[in-house]
């Protein structure tokens, strides 16, 4: 799913004061992670990711593989944090529209 620049910033705005809800540390990108992930944005659509002191894999790599394993988008990568977003089957969350729509 291929989001705007503007929807990307709606959804900074909306992810800013979000706690991180799951944690890679050193063992990366496992099965249990990308469950765990997955099971998240089912329920909130937007979720923040925080990688460990351990973690020894680039960011962009872990954030990468985790929206490609989960069928998501990076909406931000910041620091040792990134979001994605998945819109739900009933989306709460209602993006800006695009030029294109």
């Amino acid at each position: 799913m291929e989001i705007t620049g503007k929807q990307k910033r709606f959804l900074r705005g909306l992810g800013h004061h979000l706690k991180p809800v799951v944690m890679v540390g050193k063992d990366e990108v496992t099965q249990k992670v990308i469950n765990a992930t997955d099971e998240a944005l089912e329920l909130h659509e937007l979720v923040k990711i925080k990688l460990q002191e351990g973690c020894l894999t680039d960011r962009k790599s872990v954030a990468a593989e985790l929206s490609e394993q989960t069928d998501s988008t990076v909406a931000q990568i910041l620091g040792h944090t990134f979001l994605l977003y998945r819109p739900a089957k009933e989306p709460t969350i209602k993006l800006p529209k695009s030029q294109t729509d």
